[in-house]
């Protein structure tokens, strides 16, 4: 049986996903911040849960080893959890806090399960992207892939969150070219989702202007449909690091395909993180 770790399980999207993985005869294992939560969302599932809170870099490296230790291989790793806040505020780590849930946690804890050798041979990574990442705002030639720099300048709770999914798009598709052959990596875009705690736990701009998006906005059940076929379909999709909407490929902005930037990303991130 394949072993599938969700981040941000204990609700929203993340167990919406649980259930159809679930469903397709996998193990499922849930990661949430919140202990009652994620256990009372792991117990109707019959899953295993752990707690973790993901803006810190700590805990993001005890919950790898912990893993490593109690559930590889793993055959799927979904990077689900993310957050947008309406202030700046930086973590212990001294770091833009959106900016370490969206981009630091899915790389970090790759990054030390790979390291850890707790990932499967042919193991999909499955990072949950935006299509607001076109909004991202990312100097080219020196991106901040700290988030401190909006310290200094007008700190736009969508500009920081689009452009933190815009350096994990980047930083993903740079991991496509050095993972090693038969894994695979995936940024997915659920759309525009209503009936998640997104918008309401992000406070700001982003909770007041929901109510006029959600005439257009899509259920849970169909926002999870790429991110379950990413991590379902047989044979696995190609192409490993590609922008998926609707079960397919996508063209994501010009910044994300733009391979020397992705290059840098990666290398500041990963020496950032101390990887």
């Amino acid at each position: 049986m394949k072993t599938a770790i969700i981040t941000g399980g204990a609700g929203g999207l993340g167990l919406v996903t649980a259930r159809h993985l679930a469903r397709a005869g996998m193990d499922v294992v849930l990661v949430g911040r919140n202990a009652a939560r994620t256990a009372a969302a792991a117990k109707d599932l019959t899953a295993r849960s752990y707690t973790a809170d993901l803006s810190q870099w700590a805990q993001v490296r005890d919950l790898a080893s912990t893993l490593a230790t109690s559930e590889g291989p793993i055959s799927v790793l979904i990077n689900n959890a993310g957050a947008a806040f309406p202030r700046y505020q930086e973590t212990i780590d001294g770091i833009e806090r959106t900016y370490a849930v969206n981009h630091h946690a899915p790389f970090l804890l790759t990054h030390a399960l790979l390291t850890a050798g707790a990932l499967a041979d042919d193991a999909r990574i499955i990072n949950m992207s935006s299509f607001v990442e076109k909004r991202g705002r990312l100097n080219a030639t020196d991106p901040d892939v700290s988030g401190t720099s909006w310290r200094d300048r007008f700190y736009s709770q969508i500009h920081v969150y689009a452009t933190a999914k815009l350096l994990g798009l980047l930083a993903s598709a740079e991991l496509a070219r050095r993972l090693p052959a038969g894994m695979r990596v995936y940024s997915a875009n659920p759309g525009m989702v209503k009936g998640t705690r997104m918008n309401a736990d992000a406070g700001g701009l982003m909770r007041l202007t929901a109510p006029l998006f959600r005439p257009f906005s899509i259920t849970p059940q169909e926002g999870v449909r790429t991110g379950v076929w990413l991590a379902t379909a047989d044979p696995a999709p190609e192409p490993s690091g590609g922008f998926f909407t609707d079960s397919a490929p996508a063209t994501p902005s010009r910044s994300a395909t733009d391979t020397t930037l992705a290059r840098v990303v990666y290398d500041r991130t990963a020496a950032l993180l101390g990887i």
